[in-house]
């Protein structure tokens, strides 16, 4: 969603000037939900795959960096762009930065200032290596300079995922009719779940407790979507909780959804309750009520502009803000600047200037 705008700008408009090699490290990979995303962002197959796949926070880092030293070594690129905070964005950082290669680094700036996540780790380093960093959001710009960060490397740019939706919003609603046959759902009467980070679904007490509040919200939701993470599934399993999620009527588990269909179940639920932080931006883009199950955000625009509350697990607070969504009663929101489906052009003219 970062990435196949980006890449789309440079193939169709500057073709002339630069080569793109469209890298995919493999961390996150699965074949028939891989083969999904890039049919449904209309994107072409990678140019390389590295197949990294599973492991440990280390073993990933390190097997991208070994793959990623030799694809450097063998192509010897004039600039490096990565996206987002994951292990891949750390290691091919670092590699970079030895290799002394231009980098670049989308969705850059964002902190949730708690280490214990190790994607802080990664957009930290990410930052101070790279040449350009490409800020999505103001908080970005004050986070670097407090970093020190040289203001001519700061560049804001906006929201490449906003790219995405703007994109493809209308090919995701044709969607919609299958998806409500299949689930029963009909447009705002039904919440749309997503839990994946471990400070949830890793410890039993808060795994348990969002439990049970997916059993309070079925006096008031007709219906709950939740596609499960494996992660999550393996967890309800450990848990011992699989037989009492599947007592609660209103709560529907389904399989993780490709990117045209989850962007229009998004698009008509009535609440989103999520631990994500890209969905935060994703919400606050189509206008949709979003409650966010931690107990801090890298993406603070979504708060203080858009359509996000964090509540961490107060089931109360949750509830209540739930209860409010349903009932079309939410806080005035607005689309955050530069968040137009044109950060991609942006980005593009950044590229032309500082590699000409």
């Amino acid at each position: 969603m970062k990435v196949a705008p980006v890449l789309r700008e440079i193939r169709e408009n500057a073709s002339d000037k630069f080569d793109a090699m469209l890298v995919h490290t493999g961390q996150h990979y699965d074949v028939n939900m891989s083969d999904v995303f890039f049919a449904d962002l209309d994107m072409p197959q990678p140019d390389r795959f590295l197949g990294v796949g599973s492991g440990s926070h280390a073993e990933q880092t390190a097997k991208v960096m070994i793959e990623m030293e030799k694809l450097f070594a063998e192509e010897k690129p004039d600039l490096v762009m990565v996206a987002g905070d994951v292990n891949s964005t750390l290691a091919t950082a670092i590699v970079a930065a030895k290799a002394a290669i231009k980098l670049a680094h989308i969705e850059s700036g964002l902190r949730s200032f708690d280490r214990a996540m190790p994607e802080e780790i990664n957009r930290i380093v990410a930052d101070e290596f790279s040449d350009l960093c490409f800020v999505t959001e103001p908080s970005g710009i004050t986070n670097l300079r407090h970093e020190g960060i040289a203001e001519d490397r700061i560049c804001y740019v906006g929201n490449t995922m906003i790219d995405s939706i703007v994109s493809n919003r209308e090919r995701a609603k044709g969607k919609f009719s299958d998806l409500a046959k299949e689930y029963r759902i009909d447009p705002k009467k039904y919440a749309l779940v997503t839990l994946h980070r471990p400070s949830n679904v890793d410890d039993e007490n808060n795994l348990t407790l969002l439990v049970g509040l997916f059993e309070q919200m079925q006096t008031f939701a007709p219906k709950i979507i939740f596609p499960v993470h494996p992660r999550t599934r393996k967890k309800l399993e450990e848990f011992h909780l699989t037989e009492r999620v599947k007592s609660i009527t209103a709560l529907e588990l389904i399989d993780p959804v490709g990117y045209l269909s989850f962007l229009t179940l998004q698009d008509n639920a009535a609440v989103v309750l999520t631990d994500s932080g890209g969905i935060q931006e994703e919400t606050t883009a189509l206008g949709i009520p979003c409650i966010t199950l931690r107990e801090n955000t890298e993406r603070p625009v979504t708060i203080e502009e858009g359509t996000n509350e964090m509540t961490g697990l107060d089931t109360a607070k949750i509830i209540a803000l739930s209860q409010n969504a349903f009932a079309e009663k939410w806080k005035h929101a607005s689309i955050p600047e530069y968040w137009d489906g044109k950060a991609s052009e942006r980005i593009l003219e950044k590229l032309k200037i500082f590699l000409s």
